[in-house]
């Protein structure tokens, strides 16, 4: 395998990053639509996968998980022997692994979802339910944890921009959550909103390390000619 077919398989690989929040917003999207029961102003969009369509939001936690993943192996490969190139492919396959696990165990029936389900908190958790917040803060936590891992990264490239960026993104997704737990009302908005925030993060940085990349590539020919 040459080093131009190497180079654009791990240009793929990254691409998938960049994939996992428009693809699991855009199946939020569409299931809001399909039922208009769930009420999105309290409810999580994990809550998605109870009930007769919850398969749905099922697939979308297990390929979002499988393209972080194979986002990590494309980190791996393009960052090795680089700042972040351990722990940045690490904590992103966490969060790949997360994901899968949110799509294995389902959220407790809660808070009058699905319909029929008494208004309120779960007065016992099940298994299903533990493993299934086990998952969800295992996603968040470890790409809360890439977030600081990448702003290093950029301080040490002088990338400052990126850097505060990527460090506002990780402060700012617990300060939402609490917000969340101090208005009831609209937590399920507040939370959806934070996971954007982290998502979204994950695609624009894995599409700049991807570019990067990219640009250093396609000026070493330029370079080459130069030189004789």
């Amino acid at each position: 395998m040459n080093a131009s077919t190497d180079h654009a398989r791990t240009s793929a690989l990254l691409t998938c990053g960049t994939l996992v929040a428009p693809v699991f917003f855009g199946v939020a999207l569409v299931e809001l639509l399909l039922r208009p029961e769930f009420d999105i102003h309290k409810l999580p969009i994990s809550f998605l996968s109870l009930g007769s369509l919850g398969w749905i939001q099922d697939a979308s936690f297990a390929v979002c998980g499988l393209l972080a993943l194979l986002c990590a192996l494309g980190l791996r490969r393009r960052l090795r022997g680089q700042e972040a190139g351990t722990w940045g492919p690490v904590l992103v396959g966490l969060f790949g692994l997360g994901m899968i696990g949110a799509s294995l165990f389902h959220p407790d029936s809660s808070f009058g979802f699905p319909p029929g389900t008494p208004e309120g908190p779960p007065v016992l958790s099940t298994v299903h339910g533990t493993l299934h917040m086990t998952a969800f803060f295992l996603a968040f936590f470890s790409l809360l944890a890439a977030a600081f891992v990448f702003a290093r990264r950029f301080l040490r490239r002088r990338e400052k921009g990126w850097a505060v960026y990527s460090v506002v993104s990780a402060l700012a997704v617990p300060v939402l959550m609490g917000t969340s737990g101090a208005i009831p009302a609209w937590a399920g908005v507040i939370v959806a909103i934070a996971g954007l925030v982290l998502f979204g993060w994950l695609a624009v940085v894995t599409a700049h390390v991807r570019v990067e990349r990219s640009a250093l590539v396609s000026a070493a020919p330029a370079q080459a000619r130069v030189a004789m």
